[in-house]
């Protein structure tokens, strides 16, 4: 019975003999066989613990090992029970370079889905902003895009192509292509700067030169604004990132000088009393604040008042909206009081002598 054994174990079939194929079978179950109780169950209690967090990171890691880390202890036990068999030259390279290609391709899986993570949380931590979802798609189609070529060049070259020559002959074409195309390449290294930076957004007010409007489109080549007349203005991210420009969106504070002119037939107790008035208007208005206020010149019809507060906030038509109350109150003081406003006025004095 033993010798009948020994022979069954050692008859060969397709070069390997019945035992090989036994111990093939043995590593393939005992391996499935772990993945199904011990690290199954490890990555359900993970689970179920990341489920309990508010963290979304570990919610990643867990999906990570779900869809990539799991399928892929499935082929590593399949190759090492593949590899106690003997199998021709031509099909051992051939297993080789599948198993080569799977692992590359679960690699740039792994790699592409950190970036995506970190994008994510990235775009979690600015809020909701549509505008800059849709520019981190973008960003990363185009990451996607090198990750899978950088890949597929590796992959090649394992397999024997000569693929340096063609690297060598793409970095030539490439700086032809720079040179030919450094403007592009200018607004789009500009448009990382604006996404990364934020030096404004879609929706902020800004003033460049002699051009102001609301941003309403950040592109990769160029910013679209909308001006106060309506027309849309276009500018590349180069001109934007290299010129100075106000974003008023930004703006905290807005501070408002302005002045105004009394007849000089004002009493100089009245003068006295006018910063005293003006104080009282603006200290008693919301979200307006007050700094000072002088009895700045003589001019050439009237004497100037220079009045400085600040408003909080960006917001142009707000800073309007009290400006005008504070202007209806100083008029309504000045009536009760009977200050007269100046304006341009000439005195003649004629010489009635001869």
């Amino acid at each position: 019975m033993p010798a009948q054994m020994d022979v069954f174990l050692n008859y060969m079939i397709f070069g390997n003999t019945v035992f090989r194929y036994l111990v093939t079978a043995f590593v393939f179950a005992a391996g499935m066989l772990i993945i199904k109780l011990i690290i199954h169950k490890v990555i359900q209690r993970i689970k179920k613990f990341a489920e309990k967090t508010a963290t979304t990171f570990d919610d990643f890691l867990v999906g990570l090992l779900e869809n990539i880390i799991l399928p892929l202890l499935y082929l590593v036990v399949m190759y090492f029970a593949l590899k106690s068999l003997v199998f021709p030259e031509i099909l051992e390279k051939t297993l080789n370079y599948i198993i080569l290609g799977v692992l590359v391709f679960f690699a740039v899986r792994v790699v592409i889905a950190f970036i995506s993570c970190g994008f994510k949380i990235y775009l979690k931590k600015q809020g909701d902003d549509n505008a800059l979802e849709k520019s981190l798609q973008g960003i990363m189609v185009v990451i996607k895009l090198v990750i899978w070529t950088g890949a597929v060049i590796f992959f090649l070259d394992n397999l024997g192509f000569k693929i340096s020559a063609v690297i060598a002959g793409l970095g030539i074409g490439g700086v032809a292509v720079a040179l030919a195309a450094q403007t592009i390449l200018k607004d789009l290294f500009s448009y990382f700067c604006i996404l990364f930076d934020h030096p404004f957004k879609a929706g902020d007010f800004i003033i460049i030169g002699d051009f102001m409007g609301t941003i309403e489109h950040i592109g990769i080549k160029t910013t679209r604004i909308r001006s106060l007349g309506g027309e849309m203005l276009v500018f590349s991210n180069s001109d934007l990132t290299d010129s100075r420009l106000r974003n008023y969106k930004l703006m905290e504070k807005r501070r408002v000088v302005f002045k105004i002119g009394v007849v000089y037939q004002t009493p100089l107790s009245q003068l006295q009393e006018i910063p005293k008035i003006i104080k009282g208007i603006i200290t008693s208005t919301n979200d307006a604040v007050f700094d000072r206020t002088h009895f700045l010149s003589f001019g050439d019809f009237s004497l100037i008042f220079e009045i400085v507060y600040y408003v909080a906030g960006g917001d142009y038509n707000k800073y309007m909206d009290i400006q005008q109350q504070i202007n209806f109150r100083i008029k309504e003081e000045f009536e009760e009081r009977k200050i007269e406003f100046a304006y341009p006025t000439q005195t003649i004095f004629v010489n009635k002598a001869g």
